[in-house]
């Protein structure tokens, strides 16, 4: 036995501990050997006593070749330890190697899709024995051990098992079972220093601000089958895509104040979405964070459903129950940075691994994140991977992908001569470019109807067109400069607004370059920005009649649709993460008008073709007139294949009567919509239901009408076509 390996694993030191623990032959037959540093008294199976060497925490047992016969291959060790207490186990160093090289391989190359199966913690039987096998990549350890309740947390109780240059260690544990608590204490290989780490590929973390990993298998039996079988062929371009943006902490609570569990928050969720007409719920992050603070963007155990509101089983019903009611569920991912806590993946093994080394490639100052190497092949597949696994684990049906600026740009809030150009001199970020090609690619293959979203805020040109175009594969991508120019606009006085007239009228321009949503986030109802209703001008009436034609001309415009909590109902505050939102306020009219004004524009939406079958085409829209500014008056038609809409703004508080208005074909146009009725809080200014169109050509039309405009307020009419008109297009195609 070399005293060399025995002097390493005394200090902690010892990458490989099976070279010197377990059942190794000698010139004289077999020595069984453990390693017990808290043990007063060490014994097998069968009582055969074990002796100490010397005064180390090393106990063997020499056993002739007809000895170790007799002895199982997975024996059991039994042990006094210095608490008093009697233990037992079958010896973690009695297993080969679990991990296979083609995982190892594949992992490796960046292109293991299934990772999380073999990193991590996993409830296993091996021969017979249950327990969890523990792995783990960490390249610059000298050791890594597993941690936890079932040791007394003691680093050198239970070292693992180095498996050469791909950097994952590996340790069987017989008879560790779910909700066993563990960590990773790693000692660095250059530095000696020694911590502990949370699991990167975790299933289940502690309660903040507890921050361990549990052990985690699922048990959930789905029930939405047929919901994953027409996800398959959502042809979602052509379909209403209206989302709720939810963030679970502060959606509703409980009486005291708390969290509501996610089976509990399903319930309530799904029959108000229901009601209110949306198609899809998109959650704000909730994999497991430190800070609720950060409403989950400081991402601390990327695989684990945050504990604040249950298990992950409980996740696994809260999307189910989605799917079962005809709502899907869209997650808010973070892969463009991490936070810097010690205890998760922030300098993993004691170097950077999952982050640059370089702060000017590996650090968000404004944020106080570090950024993912994505030239890293293991950490691009940790991301790939993690996306995959929420796709297919959670049933989750698609991701918005957060500060997607922040990864394509190397320059990207920084002062010139704080980043690095990449190798032909550029400033775009060619590895974070071929993750997010890469990551689109394999979830759209993978998940057919799954959907993946861009937060992207620059001109990047293609973000939604396909990789084989040379584009980065995204579904879609938010508008951001529509939300940007459109609330600018809104925000002013009405008198100023023919000044601005252009806000309304520029997004045309590069409307159907990229696949866009139209969104209201919570981005813009905190920080001080005031919610929707504060950011209008005039009176309280004008604010929540600016409101109402605000979200109406969301809702009509081209483009798939997201709005934030509480933006539907009209709260005056901004957004407060800690606490409920404030529903009594449903209880007076003006805010329960703007929650039946969402809810009528949902149901106008899902079922006018004219305002989602062509959104993404320039054929579904076209301007009736755009130039009227001195009256702050905009209109413009809808269509689909079959069909028109032809819908009207007035930006100012004053009544227009008698407007002359072009239409694109002789019919009756009936009202369907009108935002100032009094249903939503309004004056009840209209058109009696209907136009009485004349033979005379306006606005570049065949026909006109007059009508009816009322303050601040947007009315949409629809041609009632008889057979022989149904036969007319109403526009060309």
């Amino acid at each position: 036995m070399k005293q060399e390996l025995i002097a390493r694993l005394e200090q902690g030191r010892l990458h490989d501990p099976f070279q010197l623990l377990g059942a190794h032959p000698t010139d004289k037959g077999w020595d069984i050997r453990v390693w017990m540093p808290t043990a007063t008294k060490v014994w097998l199976e069968g009582a055969l006593p074990m002796q100490r060497l010397t005064d180390s925490g090393l106990f063997v047992l020499k056993l002739t070749a007809e000895g170790y016969q007799q002895l199982p291959k997975h024996y059991d060790v039994h042990w006094d330890d210095h608490n008093g207490v009697t233990y037992s186990q079958v010896s973690p160093y009695s297993f080969d190697v679990l991990l296979g090289e083609l995982d190892l391989h594949l992992f490796a190359e960046g292109q293991h899709w299934q990772i999380y199966e073999h990193l991590g913690a996993h409830q296993v039987t091996v021969n017979g024995i249950s327990g969890v096998r523990f792995a783990v990549w960490a390249p610059s350890a000298e050791r890594v051990s597993v941690v936890g309740d079932f040791n007394g947390w003691h680093g050198f109780r239970h070292p693992m098992r180095s498996l050469g240059g791909s950097g994952v260690w590996e340790l069987f544990m017989p008879g560790l079972q779910q909700g066993d608590n563990y960590k990773f204490e790693i000692r660095n290989a250059n530095s000696g220093d020694v911590f502990s780490k949370t699991d990167p590929y975790a299933r289940a973390m502690e309660l903040r601000p507890q921050t361990a990993s549990y052990v985690f298998n699922s048990h959930y039996q789905w029930r939405d089958t047929s919901w994953l079988q027409q996800r398959k062929d959502f042809a979602w371009n052509k379909k209403p895509v209206s989302i709720y943006e939810v963030h679970l902490g502060s959606w509703q609570r409980n009486d005291a104040g708390g969290f509501l569990n996610y089976r509990e928050i399903a319930h309530r969720l799904v029959e108000y979405v229901k009601w209110m007409g949306y198609t899809h719920i998109e959650l704000m992050p909730i994999s497991e964070h430190p800070l609720d603070e950060s409403w989950g963007y400081q991402t601390s155990g990327y695989f684990a459903p945050t504990s604040r509101f249950g298990s992950p089983d409980d996740f696994r019903y809260f999307v189910d129950h989605c799917h079962q009611h005809g709502i899907g569920v869209f997650l808010d991912w973070v892969p463009a940075h991490f936070p810097k806590d010690f205890f998760a993946l922030a300098r993993f093994d004691g170097t950077p691994l999952y982050e640059h080394a370089d702060p000017r490639l590996g650090e968000h100052r404004d944020w106080g994140t570090y950024i993912f190497n994505f030239g890293r092949n293991e950490v691009r597949n940790f991301l790939i991977a993690n996306a995959l696994y929420w796709l297919k684990e959670f049933h989750i049906d698609g991701l918005r992908v957060d500060a997607v600026a922040s990864m394509l740009y190397l320059d990207y809030s920084r002062d010139d001569g704080d980043w690095v150009p990449n190798a032909y001199g550029g400033r775009e970020n060619l590895d974070a470019i071929k993750f997010l090609q890469q990551l689109n690619h394999e979830v759209h293959s993978q998940h057919p109807g799954a959907l993946v979203m861009a937060e992207e805020s620059t001109s990047w040109p293609m973000v939604s067109r396909p990789t084989w175009m040379g584009g980065l594969g995204f579904s879609m991508k938010w508008n951001m400069g529509w939300m940007n120019d459109t609330l600018d606009y809104f925000s002013k006085d009405p008198l100023y607004r023919p000044f601005h007239h252009n806000q309304l009228t520029f997004s045309q321009m590069y409307a159907y370059s990229e696949n866009f949503i139209l969104p209201f986030s919570h981005d813009e109802v905190v920080h001080m920005k005031g919610s929707l209703a504060g950011k209008m001008p005039g009176d309280d009436w004008q604010k929540m009649a600016n409101l109402r034609l605000l979200l109406s001309y969301q809702w009509l415009h081209p483009g798939k649709k997201l709005l934030f909590m509480g933006c539907d109902f009209g709260q005056w505050t901004e957004w407060n993460d800690s606490a409920s939102l404030p529903w009594h306020l449903c209880d007076h009219a003006n805010h329960r008008g703007i929650m039946e004004l969402v809810r009528q524009l949902n149901r106008l939406y899902c079922s006018e073709s004219a305002l989602h079958e062509r959104d993404f085409e320039h054929q579904g829209f076209s301007w009736i007139d755009c130039h009227d500014y001195s009256q702050s008056v905009i209109s413009f038609a809808r269509y689909s294949a079959d069909d028109a809409l032809v819908c009207v703004f007035n930006f100012t508080p004053v009544p227009r009567y008698h407007y002359r208005l072009g239409l694109p074909g002789e019919g009756e146009y009936q009202e369907i919509f009108n935002s100032d009725s009094v249903w939503y809080g309004g004056s009840n200014l209209g058109n009696s239901g209907a136009l009485t169109v004349e033979r005379q050509s306006w606005q570049n039309q065949p026909v006109s009408a007059c009508l009816t405009l009322p303050p601040l307020g947007c009315v949409v009419f629809k041609r009632k076509q008889n057979k022989a008109q149904a036969s007319t297009p109403l526009t060309e195609s």
